[in-house]
């Protein structure tokens, strides 16, 4: 019986120095970030609400870069607009969205948190919001897009072992 050739830990031709460490550092990581993520309890007013991660991307877009329309949130979470109107309606039949018209444009909607709900997402997403500048912020430019691009890559390629 014959089991996969692992490349030797001291290797570092085409891999780089220490990818194993890396590997093993993440592997030991991830489950931490996501246990720390799930334990911060929503506030008391969004507690009864039905909200999935994927709320919780719509909601840290309109909190982050304030109302916009569903053409433009879809194509920053990467969606199709169909599937953004369907958690709008969701979300604004919970009170925590609501549809206005734009005042440039009377025939576009704009996508908003309500008034009475803003606080208390703010108070929630907040503080990750402040972890991730904080974690961040002394990176340059380069290194910052290069820390995304490698988590995209690893979300991708967790997709793909999935399928």
């Amino acid at each position: 019986m014959s089991t996969p050739e692992r490349e030797p830990r001291n290797a570092r031709a085409s891999t780089g120095e220490g990818l194993d460490d890396a590997v093993r550092s993440m592997l030991l990581l991830m489950p931490r970030l996501v246990g720390r993520a799930k334990r911060i309890p929503a506030p008391e007013p969004l507690r009864g609400l039905s909200l999935a991660p994927r709320h919780l991307s719509l909601l840290a877009l309109l909190l982050l870069d304030g109302p916009m329309g569903v053409n433009d949130l879809a194509a920053r979470l990467e969606v199709a607009p169909t599937t953004v109107s369907l958690m709008v309606g969701d979300l604004g039949r919970q009170g925590v969205l609501e549809r206005r018209e734009d005042e440039a444009d009377r025939r576009r909607r704009i996508v908003a948190i309500t008034p009475a709900r803003l606080p208390a997402i703010e108070a929630w997403l907040a503080p990750g919001a402040a972890a991730w500048r904080t974690a961040l912020g002394p990176l340059d430019t380069a290194q910052r897009r290069l820390v995304v691009d490698t988590l995209l890559a690893y979300e991708a390629a967790v997709g793909r072992e999935r399928d």
